[in-house]
Protein backbone atom coordinates (compact mmCIF):
# COMPACT_ATOMS: atom_id res chain seq x y z
CA UNK A 1 0.00 0.00 0.00
CA UNK A 2 1.34 3.58 -0.76
CA UNK A 3 -0.01 6.77 0.87
CA UNK A 4 0.24 10.41 -1.70
CA UNK A 5 -1.16 13.42 -1.80
CA UNK A 6 -4.69 13.55 -4.29
CA UNK A 7 -4.37 14.49 -7.45
CA UNK A 8 -7.07 15.05 -10.39
CA UNK A 9 -5.84 11.54 -11.73
CA UNK A 10 -7.74 9.10 -8.48
CA UNK A 11 -10.71 11.60 -9.29
CA UNK A 12 -12.71 8.29 -10.07
CA UNK A 13 -11.42 6.10 -8.00
CA UNK A 14 -11.70 8.20 -5.02
CA UNK A 15 -15.32 8.83 -6.14
CA UNK A 16 -15.59 4.96 -6.23
CA UNK A 17 -14.24 4.95 -2.51
CA UNK A 18 -16.67 7.66 -1.19
CA UNK A 19 -19.80 5.57 -2.98
CA UNK A 20 -18.03 2.26 -1.59
CA UNK A 21 -18.81 3.44 1.86
CA UNK A 22 -21.82 5.06 0.87
CA UNK A 23 -20.62 8.50 1.96
CA UNK A 24 -22.51 10.93 -0.13
CA UNK A 25 -20.20 13.63 1.51
CA UNK A 26 -17.29 13.53 -0.75
CA UNK A 27 -15.23 15.67 1.90
CA UNK A 28 -17.60 18.59 1.64
CA UNK A 29 -18.80 19.02 5.22
CA UNK A 30 -16.26 21.29 6.62
CA UNK A 31 -17.35 23.59 3.14
CA UNK A 32 -20.81 23.89 3.69
CA UNK A 33 -22.20 26.62 5.19
CA UNK A 34 -25.76 25.63 5.87
CA UNK A 35 -26.92 24.17 8.93
CA UNK A 36 -27.60 20.62 9.99
CA UNK A 37 -30.63 19.97 8.26
CA UNK A 38 -29.52 21.65 5.21
CA UNK A 39 -26.56 19.58 5.09
CA UNK A 40 -28.65 16.61 5.89
CA UNK A 41 -31.01 16.90 2.71
CA UNK A 42 -28.52 17.94 0.26
CA UNK A 43 -26.27 14.26 1.22
CA UNK A 44 -29.44 12.95 0.82
CA UNK A 45 -30.92 14.52 -2.51
CA UNK A 46 -27.67 16.08 -4.01
CA UNK A 47 -24.76 13.94 -3.63
CA UNK A 48 -23.41 14.79 -7.10
CA UNK A 49 -23.18 18.33 -6.26
CA UNK A 50 -20.71 17.46 -3.33
CA UNK A 51 -19.10 14.99 -6.08
CA UNK A 52 -18.61 17.81 -8.51
CA UNK A 53 -17.51 20.95 -6.25
CA UNK A 54 -15.24 17.95 -4.68
CA UNK A 55 -13.65 17.50 -7.91
CA UNK A 56 -13.56 20.59 -9.25
CA UNK A 57 -11.24 22.02 -6.15
CA UNK A 58 -8.99 18.80 -6.81
CA UNK A 59 -8.55 19.85 -10.40
CA UNK A 60 -8.53 23.37 -9.87
CA UNK A 61 -5.56 22.57 -6.75
CA UNK A 62 -7.53 24.18 -4.19
CA UNK A 63 -5.95 23.84 -0.43
CA UNK A 64 -9.12 23.05 0.92
CA UNK A 65 -9.28 19.72 -1.08
CA UNK A 66 -5.61 18.70 -0.59
CA UNK A 67 -5.58 15.17 0.96
CA UNK A 68 -4.06 11.85 1.02
CA UNK A 69 -5.22 8.50 -0.94
CA UNK A 70 -4.36 5.39 0.35
CA UNK A 71 -3.31 3.35 -2.94
CA UNK A 72 -3.78 -0.65 -3.46
CA UNK A 73 -3.11 -1.42 -7.00
CA UNK A 74 -5.20 1.37 -8.71
CA UNK A 75 -7.68 1.03 -6.26
CA UNK A 76 -8.09 4.11 -3.78
CA UNK A 77 -9.12 2.09 -0.22
CA UNK A 78 -8.18 5.48 1.99
CA UNK A 79 -9.05 9.16 1.97
CA UNK A 80 -8.05 11.28 4.59
CA UNK A 81 -8.19 15.17 4.40
CA UNK A 82 -5.06 17.01 4.93
CA UNK A 83 -6.16 20.73 4.41
CA UNK A 84 -4.93 24.22 6.10
CA UNK A 85 -7.00 24.63 9.16
CA UNK A 86 -7.58 28.31 7.56
CA UNK A 87 -9.19 26.53 4.88
CA UNK A 88 -12.12 24.36 6.98
CA UNK A 89 -14.60 27.27 7.82
CA UNK A 90 -16.97 25.33 9.96
CA UNK A 91 -14.36 23.44 11.78
CA UNK A 92 -12.69 26.79 13.31
CA UNK A 93 -16.26 28.12 14.02
CA UNK A 94 -17.40 25.56 15.74
CA UNK A 95 -16.72 25.44 19.42
CA UNK A 96 -15.75 22.03 20.23
CA UNK A 97 -12.73 22.02 18.04
CA UNK A 98 -11.21 25.36 18.32
CA UNK A 99 -7.71 25.19 19.32
CA UNK A 100 -5.15 27.15 21.66
CA UNK A 101 -3.92 29.26 18.83
CA UNK A 102 -7.19 29.63 16.93
CA UNK A 103 -5.99 32.71 15.45
CA UNK A 104 -2.84 31.93 14.49
CA UNK A 105 -3.72 29.24 11.48
CA UNK A 106 -0.42 29.26 9.53
CA UNK A 107 1.38 26.11 9.32
CA UNK A 108 -1.22 23.81 10.76
CA UNK A 109 -2.73 21.43 8.73
CA UNK A 110 -6.06 19.36 9.94
CA UNK A 111 -7.28 15.77 9.81
CA UNK A 112 -10.78 16.56 8.53
CA UNK A 113 -11.70 12.94 8.16
CA UNK A 114 -10.38 9.32 7.44
CA UNK A 115 -12.35 7.21 4.98
CA UNK A 116 -11.92 3.44 4.54
CA UNK A 117 -13.11 1.07 2.44
CA UNK A 118 -15.77 -1.71 4.05
CA UNK A 119 -13.33 -4.58 3.03
CA UNK A 120 -10.26 -2.82 3.94
CA UNK A 121 -10.64 -1.64 7.48
CA UNK A 122 -8.63 -3.03 10.42
CA UNK A 123 -6.14 -3.89 7.67
CA UNK A 124 -3.90 -0.85 8.56
CA UNK A 125 -4.91 1.68 5.96
CA UNK A 126 -5.88 4.72 8.32
CA UNK A 127 -2.62 3.87 10.12
CA UNK A 128 -0.98 3.99 6.63
CA UNK A 129 -2.62 7.55 5.95
CA UNK A 130 -2.10 8.81 9.69
CA UNK A 131 1.32 7.64 9.73
CA UNK A 132 2.30 9.63 6.22
CA UNK A 133 0.91 12.65 7.06
CA UNK A 134 3.94 14.51 8.98
CA UNK A 135 6.45 13.80 6.13
CA UNK A 136 3.95 15.04 3.65
CA UNK A 137 3.06 17.84 5.74
CA UNK A 138 6.16 18.97 6.98
CA UNK A 139 6.98 18.70 2.76
CA UNK A 140 4.13 21.19 2.54
CA UNK A 141 5.62 23.44 4.83
CA UNK A 142 3.18 22.74 7.99
CA UNK A 143 4.55 23.27 11.66
CA UNK A 144 1.99 21.03 13.07
CA UNK A 145 -1.25 18.61 12.02
CA UNK A 146 -4.17 18.87 13.81
CA UNK A 147 -6.66 15.87 14.96
CA UNK A 148 -10.41 15.93 15.79
CA UNK A 149 -11.68 12.38 17.04
CA UNK A 150 -15.52 12.33 18.13
CA UNK A 151 -14.29 9.91 21.12
CA UNK A 152 -18.04 8.95 22.24
CA UNK A 153 -18.67 5.28 23.33
CA UNK A 154 -20.15 2.91 21.40
CA UNK A 155 -20.05 4.44 17.81
CA UNK A 156 -19.66 2.11 15.09
CA UNK A 157 -16.51 2.07 12.69
CA UNK A 158 -18.40 3.49 9.87
CA UNK A 159 -19.39 6.37 12.65
CA UNK A 160 -15.94 7.76 13.16
CA UNK A 161 -15.25 9.41 10.30
CA UNK A 162 -12.94 11.72 12.32
CA UNK A 163 -10.80 9.05 12.90
CA UNK A 164 -10.09 6.82 16.56
CA UNK A 165 -8.24 8.28 19.35
CA UNK A 166 -6.27 5.89 19.96
CA UNK A 167 -4.31 5.56 16.74
CA UNK A 168 -3.83 9.03 16.74
CA UNK A 169 -2.09 8.91 20.17
CA UNK A 170 -0.60 5.86 19.36
CA UNK A 171 1.28 7.97 16.77
CA UNK A 172 2.06 10.87 18.80
CA UNK A 173 -0.54 12.95 18.68
CA UNK A 174 -1.32 14.87 22.11
CA UNK A 175 -4.60 16.65 23.27
CA UNK A 176 -4.38 20.51 23.20
CA UNK A 177 -7.73 21.30 24.39
CA UNK A 178 -11.10 20.18 24.26
CA UNK A 179 -13.08 18.12 26.61
CA UNK A 180 -14.87 14.43 26.01
CA UNK A 181 -16.14 13.93 23.78
CA UNK A 182 -14.84 16.41 21.49
CA UNK A 183 -10.84 16.68 21.90
CA UNK A 184 -8.63 18.48 19.71
CA UNK A 185 -4.97 16.61 19.16
CA UNK A 186 -1.88 17.93 17.80
CA UNK A 187 1.17 16.51 16.53
CA UNK A 188 3.83 19.32 16.57
CA UNK A 189 6.37 18.69 13.71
Amino acid sequence: MKVELVAPGYLDALADLFRACESPCFCRYWHFEGDKNAWLERCALSPTVNEAEMRADVVRGEARARGLVALEDDQVVGWMKLAPRASLPKLRNRGPYRALDLGVDEGVLSIGCILVRPDMRKKGVARALVTEAPRIASALGARAIEAYPHSAEGLGEHEIWMGPSALFASLGFERVTGEHPYPVLRLTL
